[in-house]
């Protein structure tokens, strides 16, 4: 039985994904070059919507957004941006998801990467998370290091480590 374990989990903080998008909405609707325009930002559930008269305003409430999430500690590695579409009077919708957990396909890869490092932890998909855990605390922080070192399209996090 291994003594020590943490749990690599992709988790968006629903509140601060809340707070930037509130904050972007706000700055859309005072800014200048927005004014006048059908620019908006909402979110609903998991999903973010920007609508804009056109390719530039799109653009534009994008990096808004972007800004916002970065400041709040909102990872943009989870945002998956959608092919802006043709709305109603003219305008262009985008819908942004927003993605929790590690989809199994992706947790296989990083439990065959931890394998290839040849370190003695046990690894065990749950849900979408990934536990790992060990007799030896220097073996999980060598697990964490390999995990932040690798090129991952989506955020990851440690928690639980016990």
């Amino acid at each position: 039985m291994s003594d020590f374990s943490f749990d690599i989990v992709s988790k968006v903080e629903k509140q601060a994904l809340e707070d930037a998008v509130n904050q972007a909405a706000r700055e859309v609707a005072t800014r200048f070059d927005l004014k006048n325009s059908k620019s908006s930002i909402e979110q609903t559930g998991a999903d973010i919507t920007i609508v804009a008269d056109d390719e530039m305003k799109l653009k534009n409430v994008v990096d808004i957004l972007q800004t916002k999430c970065v400041k709040r500690g909102v990872s943009l590695k989870s945002l998956r941006f959608e092919k802006p579409e043709a709305a109603s009077g003219g305008t262009l919708r985008q819908v942004i998801k927003v993605e929790q957990g590690i989809p199994t396909d992706k947790a296989k890869k990083l439990v065959q990467s931890i394998k290839e490092s040849k370190l003695k932890v046990s690894t065990q998909i749950q849900d979408e998370q990934l536990r790992v855990s060990s007799k030896s605390k220097d073996d999980l922080q060598k697990v964490m290091a390999l995990i932040k070192s690798m090129e991952l399209d989506y955020p990851v996090q440690f928690v639980n480590y016990r």
